[in-house]
């Protein structure tokens, strides 16, 4: 029960941080014009975010090597200091500031978060576990990024961030009470020796090369479509709201959907199974997102199948390398950063220079390797006219 309720809070406490990273999508253009910049130039502080997590593992190790509540108290303050620079003196400094060092926060929580249940959660129910959690995503979109444009439409484009500051102290709280004192994991090597067995595991890197693909054809849809439902269908602020709530949804009804059958699965085709998914939703946005309505029902489908893939993903990973959880974890947001960087370098550009259509190809392209990457991780076929078979098969090892 005491799991069960700390599963439940952890939802709650992550919905938070991830609002403060998820709103920056849909209100792009909308935090430009506030700060007074163009919005190529706050694209780039996007792509410098998800740079950052080429840090990931220094940030993400010290959950192995000071144990797990050290890690989730640290990235609570990183993020509310980000926050509040924002809300005392706005500007493109700050704002910047709280973009980076709201990363960062998560770089320390989330690897820390997921190690935490790792040590606790039997491998076969991880799944459904880690999908509480992940839940926070959906939540951010549905209720947290509304709150936001609100917020952004009555007291200004920097009103959100007084109240995540807040927020941010109120975690600490929670977290400093809520998780007692703990010692690294018995058994868990040195830092460097962690990561030097990561970079050295053929099946770590091609799970890591997952989070790559995956989140860099996820980001090049995530950075353009509340400037792309602006041009098309000129969305003012509360309507890019509902939008976020619309994509929340379906996101929700991802990790719902992991929770119910991931595990029965299996995590390797469930994988291959929402990857699939995000090909196909991937080829129909364009072609039904002539309409609002179609075009909110194109992006459901594009983010309830990535969210199946990112939360089957997790569960996966866990157990690939046990003795050096966290650090592998962190190293897995590494691979979702830097594929999010590739993404928000390509996706103005392609945009602007081509349109839409175009960015949803190189989201397939993306998938595809993705694919590829999974069957080197399970050590099955990779090629990708066998993935189907995967669905009528019993597993093997599922790491």
């Amino acid at each position: 029960m005491r799991i069960r309720f700390q599963l439940l809070i952890f939802m709650v406490l992550r919905t938070i941080l991830n609002t403060g990273h998820r709103m920056v999508y849909p209100f792009l253009a909308v935090f430009a014009r506030g700060i007074g910049v163009e919005i190529t130039t706050l694209s780039i502080v996007v792509t410098a975010r998800s740079f950052v997590g080429m840090f990931a593992p220094v940030f993400g190790s010290f959950a192995d090597q000071r144990g797990r509540k050290f890690g989730l108290l640290a990235g609570i303050v990183l993020f509310t200091v980000g926050s509040a620079s924002v809300a005392l003196a706005p500007g493109f400094i700050t704002f910047s500031l709280a973009i980076l060092l709201g990363i960062l926060g998560k770089y320390l929580f989330d690897p820390a978060m997921q190690a935490y249940f790792g040590d606790r959660v039997p491998y076969e129910r991880r799944g459904t576990a880690l999908a509480v959690t992940e839940a926070s995503w959906s939540m951010a979109f549905i209720a947290g990024v509304p709150l936001t444009g609100l917020l952004i439409a009555r007291y200004g484009w920097n009103s959100p961030f007084l109240l995540l500051a807040v927020l941010g102290l109120v975690m600490f709280v929670v977290i400093w009470r809520m998780i007692p004192r703990d010692d690294p994991p018995k058994g868990t090597s040195a830092s460097l020796k962690n990561v030097r067995a990561v970079l050295t595991n053929v099946p770590a890197l091609a799970g890591i090369s997952i989070a790559l693909w995956a989140s860099a054809g996820n980001e090049l849809v995530n950075l353009i479509f509340g400037v792309w439902l602006e041009d098309s269908f000129g969305l003012r602020i509360a309507a890019l709201a509902g939008a976020s709530a619309v994509i929340g949804i379906s996101e929700l009804g991802g990790e719902s959907l992991v929770a119910l059958t991931t595990d029965q699965l299996g995590k390797p085709r469930a994988l291959a199974l929402g990857l699939t998914g995000n090909i196909l939703a991937s080829l129909l946005l364009p072609v039904v997102g002539r309409t609002e309505i179609g075009a909110l029902v194109g992006l459901f489908l594009f983010y309830i199948t990535f969210e199946y893939v990112l939360v089957s993903h997790i569960p996966l990973m866990t157990e690939v390398m046990p003795g050096a959880r966290a650090t592998l974890l962190s190293f897995n947001v590494t691979g979702h950063s830097l594929g999010r960087a590739i993404g928000a370098l390509l996706a103005t550009f392609i945009y602007q220079q081509f349109g839409f259509m175009p960015v949803t190809w190189i989201a397939i392209l993306f998938n595809l390797f993705a694919l590829l990457a999974l069957g080197e991780l399970t050590q099955k076929i990779a090629i990708i006219p066998h993935i189907l078979a995967w669905f009528g098969r019993s597993e093997r090892s599922e790491t």
